[in-house]
């Protein structure tokens, strides 16, 4: 009696546990990426990535801080990179990366050349693919049953020294 109640309950049950160690994955994943997106504005901002950075170099950058979760080759060749510089805040825009069906379009994003001073808005976005088939259907939020994790840091650069601006200047 026992063995068929089990046989009624496992299914949900199981898809439920599964269920929590998807969502986990995926927060401790968007968490991640977060702190690493954080660290690599942080270089950005103090001068320590500048002039004309490549979108290699911030690849780089963030995926050397997100050990733990995948290789350094997976992140690299998965994770896409947005720099856009501005000369304040108020006047700040970005365009959508997302095309119609909730796919990536690489092609509105760039990495612009950073300076002292400018207004920077780095975003970052990771194509997760959801490990659980059952769950892919109702946690995807792109096709290829993936989970698009996006970070984002929006910051003036500090007064470091380069060709416009002179040490210890004032933004």
């Amino acid at each position: 009696m026992a063995a068929v109640e089990f046989a009624m309950v496992a299914p949900a049950f199981f898809l439920f546990l599964f269920g929590i160690i998807e969502t986990g994955v995926i927060f401790f994943a968007q968490s991640a990426l977060t702190n690493a997106t954080n660290d690599a504005a942080r270089m950005v901002r103090t001068g320590q990535l500048k002039g004309d950075i490549t979108a290699s170099q911030l690849t780089d950058a963030v995926c050397g801080e997100m050990t733990g979760l995948m290789s350094l080759q997976t992140c690299q060749a998965n994770l896409k990179v947005d720099l856009r510089v501005y000369g304040g805040f108020g006047g700040a825009s970005y365009p959508d990366v997302l095309n119609p069906d909730g796919s990536l379009n690489t092609n509105n994003m760039a990495v612009n050349t950073s300076t002292a001073c400018s207004v920077v808005l780095f975003r970052t976005f990771y194509p997760w693919t959801i490990m659980t088939p059952l769950m892919a259907p109702l946690m995807s939020n792109m096709p290829s049953d993936q989970y698009l994790m996006t970070a984002a840091a929006a910051f003036r650069n500090e007064p470091y020294p380069d060709q416009q601006h002179v040490s210890n200047a004032l933004c």
